[in-house]
């Protein structure tokens, strides 16, 4: 069962991730417990995760794709089934299939895109994911770049978007290994629960505030 704390007081200090995946005030006193994010993604079983780099010197073996690795990595730590990686050229038409294939075909229920998301010409991931998918979920590409904007101001240089095709999830991630690591803090703590939305298993009570 999810359960979220309700403050009717607005969230002041400085509000961070706590270790247990909830969102903890840090200041004067004890750590307040604000919002209680369950379940943890490795309570959802068998999520399966796709990635898709998308780079034109790494689908030529010019360059690592560190930042595909490290995803695929991190999202077997989280329990997650990885159903397919690959990496494709900045090529908007080949990344909308790929997009639509892993969905699709390869039922991935999370798709995490790392590259492509910028101001150069050749920067054409968000295009493509928009035209793969539904409905767009903008709240968690505007957490990404609130959070990345505490370290850099080239953070509102980032065009990633996210949304939803079908009953997958589509996230645009940065290309460099750091950002792709910080982004990855930002949204693990609630990809649980955008799961168990999506498949309907939201719990309809009064006593539960999830603020959607």
């Amino acid at each position: 069962m999810i359960s979220q704390s309700h403050f009717s007081s607005p969230l002041t200090g400085e509000a961070r991730w706590g270790v247990e995946g909830e969102l903890t005030k840090s200041g004067e006193g004890p750590k307040v417990r604000i919002c209680q994010l369950r379940p943890k993604f490795q309570e959802v079983l068998n999520v399966k995760v796709a990635i898709l780099t998308v780079s034109d010197k790494g689908a030529r073996g010019e360059r690592e794709d560190e930042s595909g690795k490290f995803l695929k990595q991190a999202m077997k730590e989280e329990g997650a089934q990885i159903v397919a990686y690959e990496i494709v050229p900045d090529e908007q038409n080949l990344i909308e299939k790929k997009l639509k294939e892993f969905t699709d075909e390869k039922q991935a229920d999370i798709v995490l895109t790392t590259g492509g998301t910028g101001f150069s010409l050749r920067d054409v991931t968000p295009e493509a994911t928009l035209a793969a998918i539904d409905r767009e979920a903008p709240g968690i590409a505007e957490a990404i770049r609130q959070k990345s904007l505490e370290i850099t101001p080239n953070a509102m240089l980032s065009r990633a978007i996210s949304g939803l095709r079908g009953r997958a999830l589509i996230v645009n991630l940065p290309g460099s290994l750091k950002s792709v690591k910080e982004s990855l803090e930002v949204i693990k703590p609630v990809l649980g629960h955008a799961l168990e939305m999506i498949a309907g298993k939201e719990h309809p009570s009064g006593k539960e505030h999830h603020h959607h």
